[in-house]
Formats: C-alpha cells, structure tokens, sequence
C-alpha cells in the first residue's frame, strides 16, 4: 500500500512553494518569501489544506543538514584570510552588540534571560541565500565591498556553528548552568572536530576519488549523501552535539578534496529541493492572527533588525580601514535575517530556551527584512549622495579609508579610467597602443601593483570619493571611462565626477536598462550596456551569416540601440568617434578612394593589385551599391565607382593614390552613401 498521507503532504508543500516562489521573483522578491508563504498556507493556522507539521519538519531536518552541508563545503579560509581585518573583529563585534540588543529589549517585555540570548543572537546572524541574492541582483558580488560582505558573512556562519554547539549548555536542567555541563559538551565538540578533521580529511577524499574512478556516477552522489548524513548524524548520537555542525565539518572536510566542485554540483539539487521544506515548514509555524495582534512587538524586532543592526555595522566602520561606501554594502546586507535564525529558533524552541510566541516574532521579523532587504540596497547611492553633502560627517565616515596614492604631477589632457577589470583592462590596451595619456583609478592593491609594474599612471582609492578624484586631476582631463561593473558604484562615481568637472565627457558602464537612464540623469554622455551591446553583437553576426545586407543590419542595430537607450546612436556618429581615436594614434589617418575608369585597380583582384606591399597602405573597406564590406577578401575583383577605404600614414596615402589612380573622396560625400 501507498503511504498517501505523507506523499501528499511532500506534494503539496513542494507545489505551493513552486508557485510562491514563481510570484516572489515576479515582484522581485527572494524566493524564501515565497517559500515562507507557502508554509503559512498549509499550516494550522489557516484555513483549507492542513500539511503534517511533525512530517515535514522530520523533513526538513534534511534540508537543515544539506544547508550546512553546503556551507562548510563552500567555506574558505583563504577567502575569509583576505578580509580578516574587517570580517572576524567586525562579525563577532556585531553580533555581540545585537545579542545585547536583544536581550535589552526581552527584559523590557520581560522575558527569561535565556530567550533575550536566544532572540538577540538570531536576529544578529543574516541570510546567506538573500545576502548573496542582493550582491548579485546589484552587481557587487565582485567588488571590494561585496568581498568583504561575503568574508563577514562567513564569519558569522562559524560563529552561529559555535553557537549551536554551545546552546545545550544554556537549556534548563535539574542542576542548573554549570561549568562542568558547558565543558563537556565543548570537549565532545571538539573531539568530533578533531576525529573527523584528522581522520576525515585523509580518508574521505581518497574514498571519494576512489569511487570516482569507478566511473559510476550513481555510487559517487550515494557516497556524497552518505558522508553528509552519517557525519552529521554521528554528531548527534556519538558526540551529543547538532546535525548542523556534522554537516558543516563533513562539507569543510570534502571542500580539500579536488572533486569539490562536482561534490558541490552533485548535491546542489538535494540541497535545493529540501531546502525549500525547511523554509515551509518554518512558515507552517506562522500565525497569521498572532502577527496582526502584536504588531507593535513585531515592528519593534523588525527595527532592530533593519535598524539598529545596519547603524552598529556603521558605527563598527569607524575602526576599520575600508572605506564608507563598503560599510554602507555591508550594513544593507545584514539587514535581514534567514535560514540560520530559523536554526537557532527552532533549537531553542526543541531546549526549552524559547516559547512559541517569541519564534513567531524571529519568523516575523524574517518575512519583513527578507521582503524589505532589495530596497536597502537601493537606498546605498542616494544615502551616499546625501552624505555627501555633509563633508565633516562624510569625512568622520570614511576617516579610516586608504589614502590615494598621489600620481604624476603636471598630468593633463588625460583620459581617466575607473576600474581595472576585464573591461578596464581593454580600454588601457586601447588607449596605451593608441599612445592616449591616460590615468587609472584602482581600489586593488594587487592590481594597482601590477599596472605600476607596467608603468601606468595609477592612482590607489575608491573612485566614488570625491578626494581621489580631484587627486586624478579631473578637471584638466579629457575623457572620464567608468568600466565598474556596479551600478551602485558607477552612479556615485558620475554624481562625484560631475560635481568636480560640469563640462567634462563621462562614459560609464552600466549592468542594468534602469541604470542606463539614471547614469544618464546624472550627467553621463555615453552610457553602456554590456549585456545588451553583447547581444546586439551577436545578432549582427547572426544576420550576416543568413545573407542579409550590412546596411539593414546597421539600421536594426540601431534601431534597437535607439529604443534601450533612448539616445540617438548612429553609424555616424559611431564613425565620428573611430576618426578620432585614429587622428590620435601616430598620425595614421583613413581615406576612401572612388575608382573611375581609367584606374589601374579595374578588373583586378585585391591579390593582385599586390598594393601594401607596393605602397604600405592597408586596403580596409570597399563600398559598393551603397554596401559596406569589412575587410573584403583577396579574391575581391575592383569595379568602377567602388569606394576603397585606405588605413596609413600621409606618405603612405599619397604613394596609394599614385599608384591606384584614384579620386579622393571626402568624408561628407561617402556619408551621402547612407553608411
């Protein structure tokens, strides 16, 4: 027979989460808001289907281990190692203070001591899932902030491991809290540790590239499961301490192996699928009643999670040498709290260290800063702009961030690059083979050392601090090239510039379509976006392969240009800007050439015609039937009235035009071509 009951009750939860989470990303929400309702749904508390709480939380218990699992597998040292100045002080300090905070306001509502800890300590830890979903969507995941988030972030996971391990010893027992009890279970913690870090990471690894070789991936993921769920269970039952940190250290172990990276994309599914219980079962524990009864209690945890929690990480920056717009990134994402409060709740709620009411208000306090969180984000640019205008306060902020690195007096006439990364790195190519004066602006030290190796002109510091830019010379530069990726950064960077130097041209980047109009609004010229000039790339090539004509691919292209940026983007213009770069360059110039009758090039191949090795000019385009080929092929065979586009120095040109017979042909008279 068919155990129906509990095959519904998967079914159910796993249905209504697919469509909680579809309408949270509708309305670019975290998909955990989603799963929560959907827990709200089938829970007691409402009314229709009722979901087994006791069987999906057995459940859920699952996604608990595979979302430790993944942590551990996941954690880095050396990642943390890189930002240890300001994510193992700054993580233990904040989550110090809120669990203060926490326990202050418990006994202003008079609550045990045990549950203020409790309390305090869940909403002091964030959510890795929205965390990471807030870098991403806001393209700071990369950045020197992001970086330092996601360092801070995994402090905090490590400490909420210790603190899972420490919280039996704060759950009532006959003799009360004693030292003796909060030994053991520290010398049973770190007994288990240490058996499976000494003895498991020399033996799982080499299981697992054992049954690798075997070329059996159904006995590879089976062995992955089995090592989760037995270390973490050992943890349990063997050494009395919690799922999680047995999950966490089995996944720390295998994160040595060399076959990290498939163990990881081998059990995401798992992780994903039972995660997804946890969060519903969390939610089927929500009522609904209860959070419109004490709404006041409710705002209340809220604040100190939106509020209090991102002023002590700013408040935390004043000691740290990073600067304000990374403590303003940090703060925003900490103001939420997730999967690991949830974990905290529902282990002081199975010690008896918590009531209900006090884990509906921590799941409370979660829906309204997970659903919130996207618009902290948002606010870091305009809070930064605000600042701004308070220089002693802005100052007092950003006291302790590195000071610029001052470049090469007397630089003007400059081009002025913010960001060294992979677009970065193309423009200064560009501008250093075109011989263009530039000057970068780098907030790396590794890379900044390396374009010092290379003898470019750089100057150390966050481009989005007004200071640095004055020390870039602004004012006397050309051209301002903005390539960070962020759109946070890149409109603080355009604000600044713009308030520094009214009339100087600003190109900056931009990840998103919404960000094109705001850059634009804050006084960038040329704004561009990667994605959609990728695209546009793609799709010329596509149209060129099927026959279509260069022309009326030119004309789509920009047509589409025209109705993501709402700017007027032309081949004209486009040209314009080639002219220029090219009349800086070594004085290589471009001329079109317009065969007549009696030119020595009809009826010849370009092969034939032999002509750079003849004169040294480069045959680059030809223009016929008012359509442009790009670099036409040897086989080329010269027509009457053809336009030929010439790339060399004067001599060069001259020795072409001698040799080929031809009329020059001004600029406004190809125009009138219509390319």
């Amino acid at each position: 027979m068919h155990d129906l009951p509990l095959l519904v009750n998967i079914a159910m939860a796993l249905a209504l989460a697919f469509l909680g989470g579809v309408l949270a990303r509708r309305v670019g929400l975290p998909t955990i808001v989603g799963y929560l309702l959907a827990g709200i749904a089938i829970g007691p508390f409402t009314p229709g289907f009722v979901g087994d709480v006791h069987t999906i939380r057995q459940l859920a218990e699952l996604g608990v281990i595979f979302l430790m699992f993944g942590v551990g597998l996941h954690f880095s040292f050396r990642d943390l190692w890189r930002v240890r100045d300001i994510a193992i002080p700054g993580a233990i300090g904040q989550m110090l203070l809120v669990t203060i905070l926490g326990v202050a306001y418990g006994q202003l509502r008079g609550w045990s001591l045990s549950a203020g800890v409790v309390v305090g300590m869940a909403i002091s830890v964030a959510s890795t899932v929205v965390l990471l979903r807030g870098l991403m969507d806001n393209s700071l995941l990369n950045s020197t902030a992001g970086q330092a988030a996601v360092g801070w972030l995994v402090m905090e996971d490590i400490l909420t491991v210790g603190i899972l391990v420490l919280m039996p010893a704060l759950a009532p027992a006959e003799d009360g809290f004693s030292l003796l009890r909060l030994g053991v279970i520290l010398l049973k913690a770190v007994a288990f540790i240490a058996l499976v870090a000494f003895v498991g990471r020399w033996l799982i690894p080499r299981l697992l590239l054992r049954i690798a070789h075997t070329r059996s991936h159904e006995l590879f993921v089976l062995s992955i499961l089995a090592v989760a769920l037995g270390t973490a269970i050992g943890a349990a039952e063997l050494f009395g301490a919690s799922l999680a940190l047995g999950a966490f250290v089995a996944g720390a172990v295998i994160s040595e192996s060399p076959l990290s990276h498939q163990v990881g994309a081998d059990v995401l599914p798992f992780r994903e699928a039972f995660s997804v219980l946890f969060f519903v079962s969390v939610g089927m524990l929500v009522d609904p009643m209860f959070l419109l009864e004490n709404i006041g209690p409710v705002l209340a945890v809220a604040a100190l999670i939106m509020i209090a929690k991102p002023l002590i990480v700013l408040l935390l920056g004043l000691f740290f040498s990073h600067s304000a717009f990374t403590m303003l990134v940090i703060a925003a994402g900490r103001s939420q709290i997730g999967e690991f409060s949830f974990i905290l709740g529902q282990a002081g709620l199975s010690m008896g260290l918590l009531e209900t009411d006090h884990y509906s208000l921590i799941l409370a306090g979660a829906l309204v800063s997970i659903t919130l969180n996207p618009l902290m984000f948002r606010l870091i640019p305009p809070m930064t702009r605000l600042l701004y205008r308070f220089p002693r306060l802005w100052r007092l902020l950003d006291r302790h961030g590195p000071p610029p690195a001052l470049p090469e007096e007397g630089l003007a006439g400059h081009v002025v690059i913010v960001g060294y990364g992979r677009v970065g790195e193309q423009v200064v190519a560009v501008a250093q083979s075109l011989g263009i004066p530039h000057l970068v602006i780098e907030s790396d030290v590794e890379r900044v050392d390396a374009l010092n190796r290379m003898g470019t002109r750089t100057l150390y510091g966050d481009a989005a601090n007004s200071e640095v830019l004055t020390h870039a010379g602004l004012t006397r530069a050309r051209l301002l090239v903005s390539t960070v990726p962020e759109d946070a950064t890149g409109e603080l960077v355009v604000a600044a510039a713009r308030d520094l130097a009214p009339g100087l041209p600003i190109i900056s980047r931009t990840s998103t379509e919404a960000g094109v109009r705001t850059l634009a609004n804050l006084g960038a010229q040329v704004v561009i976006h990667p994605e959609l000039e990728g695209g546009l790339e793609m799709v010329r090539h596509t149209l060129l392969q099927l026959g279509f004509p260069l022309r009326e691919v030119v004309e789509y292209t920009d047509a589409v240009r025209h109705d993501h940026y709402d700017i007027a983007v032309n081949s004209e213009e486009e040209h314009r800007l080639l002219y220029g770069l090219l009349d800086a360059a070594n004085n290589i110039e471009i001329h079109w050439l317009r065969l007549d009758a009696g030119s020595s090039l009809i009826g010849r191949s370009l092969a034939e015609a032999n002509v750079r090795a003849l004169t040294g000019a480069s045959v680059v385009a030809l223009i016929r039937d008012k359509q442009l080929h790009a670099n036409p092929k040897s086989s080329t065979v010269f027509q009457v009235d053809d336009r030929i586009g010439f790339v060399g120095d004067p001599q060069q040109i001259a020795a072409a035009i001698e040799m080929v017979g031809a009329m020059m042909v001004e600029w406004t008279n190809v125009k009138e071509t219509g390319l």
